[in-house]
């Protein structure tokens, strides 16, 4: 079911995109005049399509891309029969170049908008709830494989981020620690003060596909839900029951909790827990059988304050744009390490299934429209990469002839756009192939 539910978000989301960046390139040409002859959301085959006045719309049966087709342009398609005859008053070579170069931009531009405005919208309706650095160094964190390689460990309290002070636990894991150069924790580990460096190619471990992230916050908690059937609830687990130990050892944390339950996977356990009777809590034994999967078969709530922040209209325009291109600005930063060596690309870039594990396995519209709003702000940037076959390729060539006055030939426009679309392919199987070889 997991698996069907992140399919299902990337098919929408891409379909969302692909389309609105399409549209952008069909308002822009219409609004100067050009002839549009199909819009299609997918590739071919195509399985719905109607023509209203000279456009066809059309569905294709493969939903990851889709395409605009304006006569007299010479694109993905490589239709090129019409190009040897004088132009057009309606096409596209015989527009001045301008207006060309705005058609060429009108998705990148779509793009932008669409994910400048889920941000905005994001932050105006729901406001940001996040763990203050007061709330986390009650607790400490938790440190995973990745931060124990650094030199963090489970229970540190994070004092500063290189010498600067932070507000939230998210700006531990912000871009400019993880990307950034001579980058360092000042932990406080019981009474000492220790330096943690974050290394050069963390990103590049970051992305390993072993890594499950570095750090989380470390919490309390108690029952917030047993699910019918389970050993919680035969063995007599309650809602609001917080554990104490099991088998004598202390398991106050969640992250305790868990650890302890993976090493007795299938066993029997005494468990004691904290209940509350009357106005007091009191403690009960518990006989518990533990999941193969070294689960008991209850829903958590942690016991930790989150704090809220509401963004006015004005405040959410200026910070939901701030977050939107700073999407762009950690894409460079990204490419800048991938071409430096710190970062490899296999463990970097992803295809669809990748990006389908972005959304994941449970559907909550907000993680939706954030990750879309991410993705449209990421194919706003890929989009304007100066490569032959994406937008970028032609506003290259576009502003060439603008700035000297001379139009590239239609048979080298025809052999570019064969050689993008060649490199834009081998990409595209790279991708996939990399996402595959990552599950495994």
């Amino acid at each position: 079911m997991e698996g069907l539910i992140m399919t299902a978000q990337l098919l929408l989301g891409l379909s969302i995109l692909v389309g609105l960046h399409e549209f952008g390139h069909l308002l822009a040409a219409k609004a100067f005049g050009m002839r549009v002859e199909k819009y299609s959301i997918g590739f071919p085959p195509k399985i719905w399509g109607k023509k209203f006045g000279e456009t066809e719309y059309s569905i294709g049966a493969i939903p990851l891309g889709g395409f605009v087709k304006i006569s007299g342009m010479i694109d993905e398609s490589l239709d090129t029969k019409s190009m040897s005859e004088e132009p057009e008053p309606w096409e596209f070579r015989a527009k001045p170049a301008w207006q060309r170069l705005i058609v060429m931009m009108g998705g990148i531009i779509v793009n932008v908008i669409t994910g400048i405005i889920v941000f905005v919208l994001l932050l105006y309706v729901n406001g940001e709830s996040y763990v203050t650095k007061e709330e986390l160094n009650k607790h400490g964190i938790v440190a995973n494989d990745l931060g124990r390689q650094i030199g963090l460990q489970t229970g540190d309290k994070i004092i500063n981020i290189s010498g600067q002070d932070y507000e939230k636990f998210s700006d531990l894991l912000s871009p400019d620690v993880i990307l950034g150069s001579d980058v360092y924790y000042t932990v406080q580990r019981g009474d000492e003060y220790l330096k943690v460096d974050i290394p050069g190619d963390f990103l590049d471990r970051l992305s390993d596909k072993r890594a499950a992230g570095f750090i989380e916050f470390r919490f309390p908690f108690e029952v917030k839900q047993v699910m019918a059937g389970s050993n919680a609830a035969e063995g007599g687990v309650q809602e609001g029951d917080r554990f104490i130990t099991i088998n004598g050892d202390s398991v106050l944390y969640f992250d305790q909790f868990k650890e302890k339950l993976q090493s007795l996977k299938g066993e029997q356990i005494t468990a004691v827990v904290k209940r509350k009777e009357g106005d007091a809590m009191a403690s009960t034994s518990l006989d518990l059988k533990v999941d193969s999967d070294g689960t008991l078969g209850f829903r958590p709530k942690p016991l930790i304050s989150y704090a809220t922040k509401d963004f006015g209209l004005g405040q959410s325009l200026v910070q939901g744009t701030e977050d939107a291109f700073g999407i762009v600005w950690q894409n460079i930063r990204g490419f800048g390490k991938i071409f430096s060596g710190e970062v490899s690309a296999s463990k970097s870039l992803s295809g669809p299934i990748g990006i389908a594990q972005f959304f994941g396995g449970t559907w909550d519209w907000n993680h939706f429209w954030r990750i879309t709003g991410l993705l449209s702000m990421v194919l706003a940037f890929m989009n304007f990469l100066p490569i032959p076959a994406l937008d970028g390729g032609h506003v290259a060539f576009l502003t060439w002839e603008i700035v000297s006055g001379r139009k590239p030939s239609d048979k080298f426009l025809e052999n570019a756009q064969k050689v993008g679309m060649v490199l834009l392919l081998g990409l595209m199987s790279y991708a996939i192939f990399n996402d595959v070889y990552k599950l495994f």
